[in-house]
């Protein structure tokens, strides 16, 4: 029913994806340049999607311009609430009260609002290895130190809890706060009841505070189950969950996020220190409300398209790279791949396939806060015609460098 086959042209929408790409992966302006032109780089890198989004919202949206008025727009009442709630119910069996339901033009404002509300200074903040790198980001935003506690990796290149270790970390009293990323981002992990389970208990014994990064939530591979974190902590009140349209339906653009906050104080905080006091983006509000109402055939689709993505590539690299590791992520659009065995030398991979693939993707220490060294992170949510470009560009790099060496 839906094309996700279709190439569409993005140039000259001030994407992030096709503009913004040397300020965020090389830390750059335009006086960096490369031997291919902008328009000839496959682009796998920032997570947003090659796709169009569903027409059912496309409507909503048209019929919402057709309206001819713009205003100052709040969510002023329960329809977005039942939607949303509705949506949660029927996907995870998760239910909570409207009054803990609180928005945020994106949740990255949010992680720099909670921080800076609920870690003062000379506190710290932990994160699980390889992070997110904004989840670095909003800890020296708040001006507190950021502690890391490496994930473990099995022989098969699978991710999973050191729980020794975050016990321990999470004993230091001046930890006051966890970034916890469910499904995990890069490695795509969708953590089980029980892994869950016995973080929860660490973060219980130690009372701190818990952010629960579920944007990825929507997006899994089929046969997979998203377990919010607060139907596991179903009582604790430092749970602070964050989740949000605009990443399972590609409106990132549209900037509006779900943050749903258990405790009053910090709820009372987080909406009197809201910079925009309480107004959003009126076509938001209405392709969030669109695409929990009309949206499901469309995800579905997207799921079964994403796994023959992700079906692909793994047997790309089997044969082709078969130095590479990789493992089909359980959720997200991003692929996490170990290059280290195919390009031992190199230390910049992003800027080695820049340069000699003509391809822009995210890895290393440098974009994922840390234990990443030697991997990067392929997005995947695009038609497969451009993966086995980019794909073919980037063997074709490395067995000319190997070539050389």
């Amino acid at each position: 029913m839906y094309d996700f086959d279709e190439v569409i042209d993005r140039q000259g929408t001030d994407a992030l994806n096709t503009d913004g790409f040397r300020g965020y992966i090389f830390h750059a302006g335009p006086e960096k340049v490369f031997p291919y032109a902008d328009d000839e780089f496959v682009r796998m890198w920032v997570a947003d999607m090659e796709f169009g989004i569903a027409p059912e919202i496309l409507d909503a949206l048209r019929a919402r311009i057709d309206r001819r008025i713009f205003g100052y727009t709040v969510v002023n009442d329960a329809e977005y609430y039942q939607l949303f709630r509705s949506w949660c119910l029927d996907h995870y069996d998760w239910d909570f009260p409207q009054e803990q339901l609180c928005y945020s033009p994106g949740i990255i404002p949010a992680l720099f609002q909670l921080t800076e509300s609920l870690v003062g200074p000379k506190e710290k903040v932990l994160m699980c290895t390889p992070a997110y790198g904004y989840f670095l980001h909003a800890a020296e935003y708040g001006h507190v130190e950021p502690v890391r506690c490496p994930l473990n990796i099995d022989e098969q290149g699978r991710f999973t809890v050191d729980y020794e270790a975050l016990d321990s970390m999470c004993a230091d009293p001046w930890v006051k706060l966890i970034y916890w990323c469910n499904p995990h981002n890069p490695s795509g992990r969708v953590w089980t009841q029980e892994e869950l389970e016995k973080v929860a208990r660490i973060i219980e014994k130690h009372g701190i505070w818990i952010v629960s990064d579920e944007i990825h939530c929507d997006i899994l591979r089929q046969g997979k189950q998203h377990i919010p974190m607060g139907k596991v902590m179903q009582d604790y009140p430092k749970l602070i969950t964050c989740m949000a349209p605009t990443k399972t339906f590609n409106m990132a653009g549209l900037s509006f996020s779900n943050i749903i906050i258990r405790d009053k104080t910090l709820r009372e905080t987080f909406r009197n220190r809201d910079k925009l006091d309480g107004m959003y983006n009126a076509m938001a509000v209405t392709a969030a409300k669109a695409a929990y109402t009309y949206g499901e055939p469309w995800r579905r689709e997207l799921l079964a398209y994403l796994d023959e993505n992700f079906a692909f590539t793994k047997q790309f690299l089997e044969n082709e790279l078969p130095e590479a590791v990789m493992n089909i992520s359980e959720a997200t659009y991003l692929a996490w791949v170990d290059m280290s065995k195919c390009l031992p030398d190199v230390d910049d991979l992003p800027d080695f396939f820049a340069n000699e693939a003509g391809v822009l993707l995210e890895g290393g220490n440098d974009l994922f806060v840390g234990n990443a060294d030697g991997y990067i992170r392929l997005n995947l949510a695009m038609p497969r015609s451009i993966i086995k470009t980019g794909l073919e560009r980037m063997r074709d790099a490395i067995v000319a460098h190997s070539a050389e060496q």
